[in-house]
């Protein structure tokens, strides 16, 4: 790992394999979105053109 300073700004470099490692914890960490079922998926998105149709 190397610091770098550019405009008083630091930064670090790492080695490839190191930031996927990173990436990877990172990734495993973050809640997925909640995945919606086909049913609740036509509700919504004619819940949402119902209300894009009223602005028009």
């Amino acid at each position: 790992m190397t610091e770098i300073v550019i405009d008083k700004k630091k930064y670090v470099l790492l080695p490839q394999k190191e930031y996927e490692v990173l990436q990877k914890q990172a990734a495993l960490k973050s809640k997925p979105e909640k995945t919606l079922t086909l049913q609740e998926a036509r509700s919504y998105s004619k819940k949402l053109i119902g209300e894009w149709a009223k602005g028009k």
